[in-house]
């Protein structure tokens, strides 16, 4: 635990360093706990820096957003006391709503015992941050709040006739407060609350003092009537579905969520062993990237064979159509070595991009072989027929990926807010399009004699 001076004095540390060493910074505002008017209270040992930047133009010490957030968890990484994670708001924000943790990973172990799961927690964490890309790694702070607890003896109070109730009141009225009554300012009025003066609970041995009246008039020290003990309790317990849990949190750097879990699932089966009744699971941007793919599995699918029978009632025939859906495979390569050359990951912006990839590869290809099928029904030889056919739909087929690729070239030069989500979609269309539309020239006409309409 930490006191509120302690935590204020810590946070000015930071802020000091923060921007002593980081030129970018122009005004740093810290909050130091959270208040209970809120969706989530926070005590004080957890504090928020809103920190902000000079244009990013004016950098120095990075280059992107994400470059700089790894400087700074690098420079504070050895900050005593401290454990952060940067990221940004609205991030921290969508993350907290999804898991109730402001990193994009959350790995949740339940169990029954709060101690065994602390333990594995510790044991968790120390195999994450042994993996590559792993960032600002920090497990729950469940311990560390002093409490001051009172039992009662149950054996004291009977030799006395005094009943547990009574002792309970005597507490709750001298440490806690008792409500006696309300005085009026005008209109607004306020509950009158008395308790000890705060020389007379303010530790365990005044708290003891404290005198509980037994029948007979007798009164008995507290201290006589229960065992008084202080000690460091949970700071929180979170539950999920009833069963106890301890997150450990994690930001992924340089590489992608997917091969970040999967090479951390196998560390954490390898060095860690969990009892029976204890299971880890895997959460925030992990988790919604799972159910996106399983969406898009289905999805995808279900959109080709839509495509295919469109195509079919359009040409009426089953060569065509294949032959047409074979661009799909032509641009997918180029929207994989998009990614692969930009050095980004398959992401599911990026997987919406080869949705929108393929529509214009399938339009490109309808465009070639309407004409192909044309210049055979009008009996010109097949070897002809494919040669003026790629000649003649060069120039539109060119302007087509052209155009599309052109309006995507500042979504993959922006590197503001939401860049993010635009650059891998952009670079798989735009990569895409350069494969798609090379190969539709060359590959279709070439194959064409084999999934020609017989013009008879």
């Amino acid at each position: 635990s930490i006191s509120m001076d302690e935590a204020s004095e810590t946070m000015g540390r930071f802020e000091r360093r923060l921007m002593a060493q980081f030129p970018e910074v122009t005004r740093v505002v810290s909050r130091v706990g959270r208040g209970e008017v809120g969706a989530h209270a926070d005590p004080v040992n957890s504090a928020e820096a809103f920190v902000g930047l000079k244009p990013q133009d004016q950098w120095q010490t990075a280059r992107s957003p994400e470059e700089l957030y790894a400087r700074m968890s690098e420079e504070f990484e050895d900050f005593p006391g401290v454990q952060f994670n940067f990221t940004q708001p609205i991030a921290a924000a969508v993350d907290e709503l999804l898991t109730g943790t402001k990193a994009e990973l959350a790995i949740k172990i339940f169990g029954p015992d709060m101690e065994v799961l602390k333990k594995k927690a510790a044991e968790i964490e120390a195999v994450i941050r042994t993996v590559p890309g792993a960032a600002d790694v920090q497990k729950d702070q469940v311990t560390g709040t002093p409490q001051l607890r009172i039992v009662v003896d149950h054996k004291a109070i009977s030799r006395y006739g005094i009943n547990v109730e009574d002792v309970q009141q005597i507490i709750r009225t001298a440490v806690g407060g008792e409500k006696a009554g309300q005085i009026f300012e005008g209109i607004p009025r306020f509950d009158i609350l008395i308790r000890y003066k705060l020389e007379s609970r303010n530790t365990a041995e005044t708290i003891g003092r404290i005198l509980v009246p037994a029948p007979g008039g007798v009164k008995v020290p507290l201290c006589d009537l229960t065992t008084i003990d202080e000690i460091v309790g949970p700071r929180q317990i979170t539950r999920e579905n009833n069963q106890r849990f301890i997150t450990v949190q994690c930001n992924v750097r340089g590489r992608d969520i997917g091969s970040f879990v999967e090479e951390a699932q196998k560390a954490i089966d390898t060095n860690v062993k969990l009892p029976p009744g204890y299971i880890v699971s895997w959460g925030g941007q992990f988790e919604l990237q799972q159910e996106a793919n399983k969406r898009l599995a289905l999805v995808i699918p279900i959109t080709l064979f839509i495509v295919f029978l469109l195509l079919f009632m359009t040409f009426n025939s089953l060569m065509n159509s294949l032959l047409i859906l074979l661009n799909i495979p032509l641009a997918l390569v180029g929207g994989v070595a998009g990614l692969w050359l930009t050095g980004q990951n398959l992401s599911v912006p990026a997987s919406v991009g080869f949705i929108a990839l393929f529509g214009i590869a399938l339009a490109n290809g309808m465009v070639l072989v309407t004409y192909l099928n044309h210049l055979l029904e009008e009996g010109i030889p097949m070897a002809e027929t494919c040669i003026r056919g790629a000649c003649m739909r060069l120039r539109p087929v060119l302007m087509t990926a052209s155009a599309a690729a052109l309006g995507l070239v500042p979504m993959v030069l922006s590197s503001g807010t939401g860049s993010e989500v635009q650059r891998p979609l952009a670079t798989v269309v735009i990569g895409g399009l350069v494969t798609s539309t090379i190969l539709t020239l060359l590959v279709i006409p070439a194959l064409y004699k084999w999934f020609a309409i017989n013009p008879e």
